[in-house]
């Protein structure tokens, strides 16, 4: 199906104008609930960018990318792509659950090929199988494109579930934690992957994700929520590292530190004081990596975000 367009148009910000995706005023309220879940979201993201969100659970993050998907509509507030405003699901936008969510009787191949031939119904076979291995290859799974679900680990699952999203060529690719039940070595794998296919393609990935270290690995933004009800985007942190950084050199970089910890302090400290609302509508946008650095005085006791060994400490499920 495709999106319905209507006549209303963004409102001008004055800030990156080079939106490609914008979110203004969404807010969502349950039937018999006595406060919004999240009210008053505001974001942009550029055309090429990836942005992660992360929060406590229960903020609304998935009804935010269900939002965005088209699957689910706001109570309040708009969502515009390419000055188009999302009125229902489209193939413009491609979705990764949680879950590989594979029709488990057809084989990789003909999940695939079943995403395509919705993309490209007058294509014919030859073309559609041109394609399907374009994208299999793409995720490292030639030799396992004629086994069904069955016979996948939990990662090449996933795996074919981020092929199926891309071999449909959307103009925006929606993640929704699709790593999170994956063991650390196939996680860590899969995210390489993830970074090659998107620097390869320049796709526009917007992610949830609870795991701050991946949030700075991928993301070029990251979106802070408050805790809910009545949450926000609170903030917004500018990921100054360079792109093509790898998880073997990450910790070597300075910055990396000083976002980590900006990141850590955000959702143990800061996230709850800011719910019900207490979050600025428009969030502000920082940039932690480029903070100067300074050490503590000779009679000063460190914080134990700056300790060595607190930054080597995992967060990654923020419940």
């Amino acid at each position: 199906m495709l999106t319905e367009t209507r006549s209303t148009e963004p409102r001008s910000t004055g800030t990156r104008s080079t939106e490609f995706l914008k979110v203004e005023g969404l807010g969502k309220t349950y039937p018999g609930g006595k406060e919004p879940v999240f009210d008053g979201v505001n974001f942009g993201i550029a055309q090429g960018e990836f942005v992660c969100i992360i929060g406590h659970s229960g903020c609304g993050k998935t009804t935010i990318l269900n939002v965005l998907a088209g699957l689910e509509s706001a109570s309040t507030g708009h969502v515009f792509m390419d000055k188009r405003e999302v009125a229902g699901p489209s193939l413009d936008r491609g979705v990764v659950f949680q879950g590989h969510a594979l029709m488990p009787w057809l084989s990789v191949r003909r999940n695939i090929a079943f995403a395509v031939r919705s993309k490209w119904p007058d294509w014919g076979r030859a073309q559609v199988e041109e394609h399907v291995q374009k994208y299999v290859a793409l995720v490292g799974l030639s030799s396992a494109i004629d086994k069904k679900p069955s016979e996948l680990s939990g990662g090449m699952k996933q795996r074919v579930g981020i092929a199926r999203a891309f071999a449909i060529q959307p103009r925006m690719l929606l993640l929704d934690e699709p790593f999170g039940a994956l063991d650390a070595l196939t996680r860590g794998t899969i995210q390489d992957e993830l970074l090659r296919i998107c620097a390869e393609t320049h796709q526009t990935v917007f992610m949830i994700t609870h795991d701050v270290d991946e949030a700075i690995l991928l993301a070029d933004r990251i979106l802070l929520m408050s805790n809910g009800p009545q949450a926000r985007v609170a903030e917004i942190v500018k990921n100054t590292m360079p792109r093509g950084r790898t998880r073997a050199t990450l910790h070597h970089d300075p910055q990396y530190y000083r976002i980590r910890n900006h990141l850590v302090d955000f959702l143990v400290a800061r996230s709850a004081e800011l719910s019900h609302g207490r979050a600025p509508a428009e969030p502000v946008e920082v940039s932690p990596g480029l903070d100067a650095v300074t050490g503590p005085g000779p009679e000063t006791e460190a914080s134990p975000l700056d300790s060595p060994r607190a930054n080597v400490v995992p967060l990654r499920h923020v419940a």
